[in-house]
């Protein structure tokens, strides 16, 4: 195992850097800088501090007016628009390591940003230390053994496109653009986890940079009780700087497009979904959402499908969904993986001004159906959304204590979602979501950390996670005592 991992790193540090990454050598000292200590105490770091930590990193530490800050320090989501007090933009773990201990020295509000989806807006933040592991990027691929290491900044395309490339698929999320980190640390759903598990669940085994700057390996087979956290736990315990995941053979092509019908038919669409969704084969992944946009456009509800098993089986498959008659449109066709994989892309509604509020559910009651149904408004000013991500299969066949995701028994993870012009004032968009929200929530348990509300309690948070909330404040407690990493779905360590 250690001569295998030290080869790993071997082809890693003999790889060219990059191309996009640029060595920026800082002209004079740096100044001393204002900045927050995770409990919002206001500091002052000096400008002599900042110079030894830059001298310390490989890659580049960026302040503000630096080339690159205000590129680094934005997210996905142009509501958020935080300026943190300094960015470290590591290439390596050793990097990883020099930020985090620097980060724990000096008590820093911490954040980590990988692809720059958070819905929370918790992987930027103002005055503290943001790491943006945007330089920390690669895949290779053993084929012979199925096996991806995947360098801890990596965004999920990369790793179709590399693993597809060699005949090979693991779950990945369904935006090609979204970091492997975030997802994989929240569970990690994807059009193929309902045939093959969700992320976590082909994940063998990962490198960490814990509170402490260790740079720690886990795995079953070693440091066990930080690899059962990091598969759900979110960002709590510390850096991932490598993923090990395990390879399926990938779908020579799959059918997949979209189906939508006028809103009208809401109730009777969303029906036949609902009484499908958890019996249907492994092999068929189905997204309803209904959309009303803004000015007055007519809406719509429709189902994103994704079925991946063999062709000759596909129209059984499809079969209920075909007996939903006509459509307004339907997109279904033969389609690459790669491709499908890309299509959300551009439509991200992380990509515009947004907000979300989200919750797992394990089944849709007729009340439900009310609820979703007489609940949504059009409004001119936005656009409105109700999706559903499609659970269960093989990622429902795990137990709930297994890994630290407990939501095995959800059929779905539904989102509501708002968006609005970035020069809007959200109030009254967020106040809307919040009240369409009011009817939905009691029919969901728990939520998604990687689709976490900007609000979410701890008091939420520790029932989201369930029965597996103790063991993660034990855990917490051993490899992050001092919360340093705690914007994220966070837990408290738990107190001796």
């Amino acid at each position: 195992m250690q001569r295998r991992r030290f080869l790993q790193f071997s082809l890693w540090a003999a790889a060219a850097l990059p191309s996009h990454y640029v060595l920026a050598a800082r002209t004079g000292r740096a100044p001393d800088v204002d900045a927050v200590t995770g409990n919002g105490q206001q500091i002052s770091l000096r400008g002599s501090d900042l110079d030894e930590l830059a001298g310390q990193l490989q890659g580049q530490l960026l302040l503000a007016g630096d080339q690159g800050y205000d590129k680094a320090r934005l997210l996905l989501n142009p509501s958020f628009d935080k300026h943190p007090a300094l960015i470290a933009m590591p290439v390596n773990a050793a990097d990883v390591q020099s930020a985090v201990t620097f980060a724990k020295a000096h008590a820093l509000l911490l954040a980590v940003k990988c692809g720059g989806h958070s819905s929370s807006g918790q992987s930027s933040c103002d005055k503290g230390m943001l790491i943006d592991l945007a330089n920390l990027r690669g895949v290779r691929v053993d084929a012979e053994h199925r096996r991806a290491w995947v360098q801890g900044g990596s965004l999920l395309g990369q790793v179709d496109q590399a693993c597809v490339a060699q005949g090979l698929v693991t779950p990945l999320g369904t935006v090609s653009h979204t970091g492997v980190g975030g997802l994989t640390l929240g569970g990690g759903f994807g059009r193929l986890a309902r045939r093959y598990g969700l992320a976590i669940d082909n994940l063998v085994s990962v490198d960490v940079v814990t509170a402490d700057g260790r740079l720690v390996h886990a795995s079953e087979q070693e440091n066990a009780d930080l690899f059962w956290g990091v598969r759900g736990g979110s960002g709590n315990f510390g850096v991932v700087t490598m993923f090990e995941f395990r390879l399926h053979p990938r779908p020579p092509q799959v059918i997949a497009g979209t189906i939508s019908f006028p809103f009208a038919r809401a109730r009777e669409v969303m029906g036949v979904w609902a009484d499908y969704a958890s019996v249907a084969s492994d092999d068929l992944y189905v997204d309803p959402s209904l959309v009303l946009p803004p000015a007055g456009a007519p809406g719509m509800v429709a189902l994103e499908v994704c079925y991946s098993g063999p062709a000759a089986d596909a129209e059984a498959a499809l079969a209920p969904i075909r007996k939903l008659g006509k459509s307004d449109r339907d997109t279904l066709k033969t389609m690459d993986y790669l491709a499908v994989q890309r299509a959300n892309d551009a439509g991200d509604s992380r990509a515009i001004a947004s907000y979300m509020k989200s919750g797992f559910v394990t089944r849709l009651s007729g009340d439900l159906m009310t609820a979703i149904v007489d609940g949504i408004r059009p409004d001119p000013r936005r656009t409105t959304v109700l999706f559903f991500q499609h659970c269960g299969g093989a990622s429902s066949r795990v137990p709930e204590t297994a890994t630290a995701f407990a939501h095995r028994d959800a059929i779905a993870n539904m989102m509501a979602v708002v968006a609005y012009p970035t020069v809007a004032d959200p109030k009254d968009h967020i106040a809307a979501t919040r009240s369409y929200w009011k009817g939905l929530e009691p029919f969901t348990r728990g939520f998604y950390v990687n689709d976490m509300a900007r609000e979410v309690t701890a008091a939420e948070i520790s029932e989201s996670f369930r029965g597996n909330y103790q063991r993660l404040a034990a855990l917490k407690a051993k490899y992050d005592p001092t919360n340093l990493f705690r914007l994220n779905a966070n837990v408290k360590p738990a107190q001796a």
